[in-house]
């Protein structure tokens, strides 16, 4: 049996028992040297807080790994001084912590700008890697809706979308989802989240509500019987379908009962498109107009114009032009469009509109985070969110807001759901916290954000699953400039290296230029390496300035192959530069090659 070659320096991260526990990690902010009168220092308020309002009194500093105040507690209590003198504050060193940062001691009564000034003379100093507020943490409960901990979706570590550690930023205060779908059945732990909508159905026998377009969205059942849409088409019972996508989204949350929403701050633009046996293209290019902020003729103008369309629907075929011109209208005004991939097990070009230009495309995957069975894939595919399998368990499905009617509109209750249908709204309640963090956020850098802040799957895909399976907490980080990437620039270096069996360490370069000031916190680097026994691996990120980034540390494990991205906090070194990725074999009896390695700012 194989053992490690050495002991593996670990990276230790903290969360709460309730996985909500997450504070936003902040950006470094280069500071110019004083040549004159100091001038206020130009350091973000949330780097002088402990708590939101309260001014920091302890400072965490990391040094570079080659700065002697990297290893001496002297060098670190000298340092100290040194810089409480050139900010006129008394600082102390207090002690060393596991990570091997330093803790120092502001003092009391320091004003924010004091506390700035003493930021910044750490900022300005080369051998400094990080300078953060030691901040106060508080406990946070789970939501309290009663059917949150069967909402895996939302929150399990393996396949989850790391939502709640994006609500500690927003909740999606101040942005309209437009679902557009079979309308909206009325629900209790929807319906504070609901806000008008309209009803874009024309043909009487599609609509089943006894009238053509009108502003009621109401959903008053899509069942139909044995070969009523279609030859060999077997009856089915109404699906609530466009109730149980908007719960996902925004159900109402902290309200004791029930489910929790994406972005539960939230609110759902219901838009009725789809009835019995489906939709036609023509209503689904009005309301997707319509919800964007469009004219649609015979169409009161909309009042609640939606920032976000989730359309959890399609059809067989390419685009047409006549739905590609529609979308383009609504991302021209400024609106996100996310649509399913489709559930054919097929590949997302042979279905519309997964297949359209200017889409985020949503792929679904399942309680392991490999692609759901049913899941189309493809180049086209964006990104991948969870959507369940209820054939390894009803519980590894949605849950969701639905309806117990059979036929008509009974009881509200809760229910399991399966498919690319359920895996977009949770990328939509997605585009709607990023754009309540920032909303000069354009529908091109949502998508971007999303897929450069992804982490990869789990579990496997063959054909294509987008960047990854969506992280919500890094990408609301990202866009509200407290970590993550929001896309950038991708470098990379396609030269194959041989990587020589139990030998020295190879390198691959990569020039980077064209950036200003830091890399990103959340640098991403992706590694393309054909192994026979990867654990025999050990590689690192090597900064312009030589510093070292270890990605991955020697190992037992016995698989094939590395071909992942790692996220590096690079945010202390310069951007601009010749970057490396070094490889090294350190056990016998295995070969490999670093096929290709990129940057993404």
């Amino acid at each position: 049996m194989r053992t490690s070659p050495s002991l593996r320096r670990k990276l230790i991260s903290v969360a709460a028992v309730s996985a909500a526990l997450v504070t936003a990690a902040t950006a470094s902010t280069a500071v110019a040297q004083e040549t004159g009168a100091r001038e206020a220092a130009a350091v973000p308020a949330a780097q002088t807080e402990a708590a939101p309002g309260a001014v920091a009194d302890r400072l965490i500093v990391g040094y570079k790994s080659g700065a002697t105040e990297a290893k001496s507690n002297r060098a670190a209590d000298a340092d100290a001084v040194a810089k409480g003198k050139e900010a006129g504050e008394d600082l102390d060193f207090q002690r060393r912590l596991g990570t091997g940062a330093a803790l120092v001691e502001l003092g009391e009564n320091l004003s924010r700008t004091d506390v700035a000034d003493v930021v910044a003379e750490y900022q300005a100093d080369p051998q400094v890697a990080y300078v953060v507020p030691d901040r106060l943490n508080t406990a946070k409960a789970d939501p309290n809706d009663t059917e949150y901990a069967k909402q895996w979706d939302l929150f399990e570590a393996t396949a989850g979308m790391n939502v709640p550690g994006a609500w500690a930023t927003t909740t999606g205060t101040g942005v309209t989802v437009a679902v557009i779908d079979t309308g909206y059945v009325t629900h209790s732990d929807l319906a504070a989240n609901v806000v008008s909508g309209y009803d874009f159905i024309s043909d009487t026998a599609v609509s089943v509500d006894g009238n053509g377009r009108d502003s009621n969205p109401a959903d008053p059942g899509d069942w139909y019987n044995a070969n009523e849409c279609g030859a060999g088409i077997p009856a089915s019972d109404s699906s609530w379908h466009g109730t149980h996508v908007a719960g996902t989204i925004a159900a109402a949350t902290n309200n004791s009962k029930g489910v929790a929403g994406v972005a539960y701050g939230a609110k759902i633009s219901p838009v009725r498109v789809l009835g019995k046996c489906g939709g036609y293209d023509s209503d689904i290019i009005d309301a997707i107009t319509w919800a964007s902020g469009g004219t649609v003729s015979g169409v009161p103008a909309n009042t609640n114009v939606a920032k976000v369309i989730n359309m959890s629907l399609g059809g067989s075929g390419a685009c047409s032009s006549a739905t590609q011109s529609a979308i383009n209208g609504a991302v021209n005004r400024g609106t996100t469009v996310v649509v399913a991939a489709g559930n054919e097990s097929d590949n997302v070009a042979n279905h519309n509109p997964g297949n359209c230009n200017n889409v985020i495309s949503v792929a679904a995957t399942n309680r392991s985070g490999a692609k759901a069975s049913y899941s189309n894939f493809g180049s086209l595919v964006d990104i991948s969110a969870p959507g369940g399998q209820t054939s390894t368990g009803t519980a590894n499905g949605i849950l969701s807001t639905l309806n117990s009617g059979a036929k008509t509109p009974s009881t509200e209750n809760y229910d399991y759901y399966q498919g690319t249908s359920m895996a977009t709204p949770h990328i939509a309640g997605l585009a709607a916290l990023m754009e309540s963090a920032n909303s000069a956020l354009t529908p091109a850098q949502v998508e971007s954000a999303i897929k450069a802040n992804a982490r990869a799957l789990p579990g496997a895909c063959s054909g294509g699953c987008g960047a990854g399976l969506a992280d919500a907490a890094k990408t609301v980080q990202a866009v509200s400039g407290s970590g993550g990437s929001t896309g950038g620039t991708t470098f990379t270096s396609g030269t194959a290296v041989s990587v020589p069996d139990n030998g020295a360490a190879v390198e691959s370069s990569i020039a980077v230029s064209g950036r200003s000031g830091n890399a990103p916190s959340a640098l991403q680097v992706g590694v393309d390496i054909t192994h026979t026994y990867r654990g025999d691996l050990v590689i690192d990120l090597i900064a312009p300035d030589g510093s070292a980034y270890r990605l991955k540390s020697a190992s037992s494990d016995s698989a094939d192959n590395v071909n992942t991205t790692y996220t590096v906090n690079a945010s202390s070194e310069t951007a601009n530069g010749t970057w490396k990725l070094r490889v090294q074999d350190t056990a016998a009896q295995d070969t490999g090659r670093l096929n290709s390695w990129k940057l993404t700012f």
